[in-house]
């Protein structure tokens, strides 16, 4: 089986991100939104449909932009995972307080569907801003 190249690679996680946070992967929707996010010049549908057709890359500014907006990091979506020692070690190091119940937790959110994993997100966010007005009040 032939390698995929890398603009289809990017593609298909271009488009598996839009899914994570609830956008449809249409060139019309990426452009308006990446165009309310970006400070440059604004792209067309038609550079967002090269885009999600594997046909072309964006630039890195833009990729940085597409990232933030998608909360991926910017190497996931133009690479893909890395399993490199130091981004393992760095994980292990920012969870190692969790406990069993939490690990399991986060292993079930990860099996998850992409839309799920929105829903939880967003629940999550609402709770952070809602304790964090709790703290301020009391």
């Amino acid at each position: 089986m032939p390698p995929i190249p890398q603009t289809q690679a990017f593609a298909e996680r271009l488009r598996q991100a839009l899914e994570a946070v609830g956008s449809r992967p249409s060139p019309t929707l990426v452009a308006n939104a990446f165009n309310q996010r970006y400070w440059g010049r604004s792209i067309t549908p038609h550079t967002a449909r090269n885009w999600l057709l594997g046909r072309s890359l964006p630039t890195q500014d833009k990729l940085v932009v597409l990232a933030d907006w998608l909360q991926v990091s910017p190497d996931e979506l133009r690479f893909g995972q890395t399993t490199s020692a130091f981004r393992i070690a760095e994980a292990d190091a920012q969870f190692e307080h969790l406990n069993m119940a939490d690990r399991e937790m986060i292993g079930r959110y990860l099996n998850l569907p992409p839309s799920d994993r929105k829903t939880i997100r967003d629940v999550v966010a609402a709770m952070a801003v809602a304790a964090g007005v709790r703290r301020q009040q009391g």
